[in-house]
């Protein structure tokens, strides 16, 4: 089950990197959305991305449309590949994905993640601002999408393909749109929070609520750019994430043994 979820080859790089990244694309994207990142951060860090179903290689697998129906299989196919000190970055939807993957795997007997990144996405208590995308009507669905410069020209020009990937896309929204958290204690991990300067999803005060979300250290970064401000592996975006990585798992390292990791 797990080669299914998790995308990336196994290497001398993914054997011998001191930390693995599991990253949890935007609504409709994939493990390609994170491509680049796997050669800017190798040797150090094994790149991850978590592959959905409805997406990619999974396109004719069936979306989830509810949080709890997604987090009981995505964290059983998560804990083959906690054989080391793990994090998780999600942006837009991923965010909360990764963040109750987190969530989850924290309270359910290994060990927990060293460090949670989320981007583009208001922390998981703050109401959305914005009417639900996912019930409108497909011109108005389209549009909506078109606006936050997520998805290629090319693709929204070919109806064959739109038709393909519009269950897909409208299941993510709703999933995202549905989505409430359960109450239960902070992480204990750093939580590091990134955002575009001009996202029109998110702003500064929606992205400081994570701060609440972890009894560890709280970091907010911002760059210039949109809702897809991260795209095409852009250099200060991974340079941070790698500083940030790298800290917590300084800390990790120092504060757990392991060699007596239950998954080993």
């Amino acid at each position: 089950m797990s080669a299914g979820w998790v995308a990336g080859p196994l290497g001398d790089a993914a054997r011998t990197a001191g930390l693995r990244l599991f990253c949890f694309a935007h609504a409709g994207g994939g493990p390609s959305f994170f491509r680049t990142w796997r050669q800017a951060l190798t040797p150090a860090v094994d790149v991850r991305p978590v592959l959905l179903p409805g997406r990619e290689s999974r396109v004719r697998e069936l979306p989830y449309r509810r949080m709890e129906q997604l987090l009981d299989p995505l964290c059983a196919a998560l804990v083959p590949y906690l054989d080391r000190p793990y994090a998780l970055f999600g942006h837009s939807l991923g965010s909360v994905i990764a963040y109750e993957a987190a969530r989850r795997l924290a309270a359910g007997g290994v060990w927990p993640p060293s460090a949670l990144l989320v981007s583009g996405r208001r922390a998981p208590g703050v109401p959305a601002r914005r009417r639900a995308f996912s019930a409108l009507p497909e011109p108005e669905f389209l549009a909506a999408i078109a606006a936050l410069n997520g998805t290629p020209p090319e693709v929204l020009g070919q109806p064959q393909l739109l038709q393909l990937l519009l269950p897909t896309l409208r299941a993510d929204f709703e999933l995202n749109e549905t989505y409430r958290p359960v109450p239960g204690p902070p992480l204990g991990c750093p939580l590091t929070a990134y955002m575009g300067l001009d996202d029109p999803e998110v702003n500064a005060a929606e992205l400081l609520a994570w701060r609440t979300e972890t009894s560890a250290e709280f970091t907010l970064r911002t760059f210039p750019g949109d809702h897809f401000y991260l795209r095409a592996g852009r250099p200060d975006v991974v340079s941070a994430v790698r500083q940030d990585l790298s800290r917590a798992n300084a800390a990790t390292t120092a504060a757990f043994d392991w060699s007596h990791h239950p998954v080993r």
